[in-house]
């Protein structure tokens, strides 16, 4: 099999399944495993190559959704005709679906099977820890700063926040991402901040980008430590790299 992947999350899932070795592109943003560093780059996900997927002469291609604008490219792969499938996650049981699903159109269904199988397992196991613990802090996460978008409750987060013994804050909105201001964040008074902001490096974010907002000290927190900058590619993508995400969560929040 010669199998492209249109973004990160897909590639992740490749991997997971341990079928990286069939992949003979990715999009420019997929960036795990090491192993795909040599691969052909086809363009960003959001403006894919059609071109060049072309030319790989793929026998399925890993298309998705998971961002607004990524339809053009499952667009252009029904017009010409090229194998895919088109996977839009939207939480965690749909991630181990889609374990499933992409290792069955790849002709590797016990892989699927295998894989599936531990990523619920691992899962139910941090969630049977956490279950013990009494306090469940509030978590604002951020995605986006300008202007600010969150996590409603048709969401991953909203999962791994409860999984991690913690509480979304927006979790009453009943949407996928929310586009909100920074006083209705206050009003709802977080115990903790998560910046994870799409496509940004966890090295450019600054603490000091929230603590200069308009009523900041309202939150009451007694340092910056309350303010958490987490790797947007753990916490992002709906891969099973989330359960890295979540157990590096309690960590943090828990101890």
């Amino acid at each position: 099999m010669r199998v492209v992947s249109l973004c990160p999350s897909n590639t992740e899932i490749i991997e997971y399944l341990g079928l990286t070795h069939l992949l003979v592109g990715v999009d420019d943003y997929s960036d795990w495993p090491p192993a795909i560093g040599e691969l052909p780059r086809l363009g960003p996900d959001l403006s894919i190559n059609i071109d060049l997927v072309e030319q790989l002469q793929p026998d399925m291609v890993l298309s998705s959704l998971s961002v607004p604008g990524m339809e053009k490219n499952v667009e252009a792969l029904q017009k010409r005709g090229i194998p895919h499938i088109v996977l839009n996650p939207q939480s965690l049981k749909e991630i181990e679906q889609d374990l499933l699903t992409a290792a069955e159109v790849l002709g590797e269904r016990e892989q699927g099977v295998k894989a599936a199988k531990q990523f619920r397992s691992r899962l139910e196991n941090i969630k049977q820890c956490t279950l013990k613990i009494e306090y469940r802090p509030s978590l604002y996460w951020e995605w986006w700063p300008k202007p600010i978008f969150t996590p409603g409750k048709i969401n991953w987060l909203t999962e791994i926040s409860e999984a991690a013994g913690a509480v979304n804050i927006f979790k009453d909105v009943e949407l996928a991402s929310v586009q909100t201001d920074w006083e209705d964040v206050i009003s709802r008074k977080p115990d903790y901040i998560c910046l994870a902001w799409v496509g940004v490096r966890k090295e450019k974010v600054q603490k000091s980008i929230l603590t200069k907002r308009p009523g900041y000290e309202s939150l009451g927190y007694p340092s910056d430590e309350r303010i958490l900058i987490l790797e947007e590619e753990l916490y992002c993508r709906p891969s099973p790299r989330l359960l890295d995400g979540l157990e590096k969560l309690v960590s943090i929040i828990h101890g």
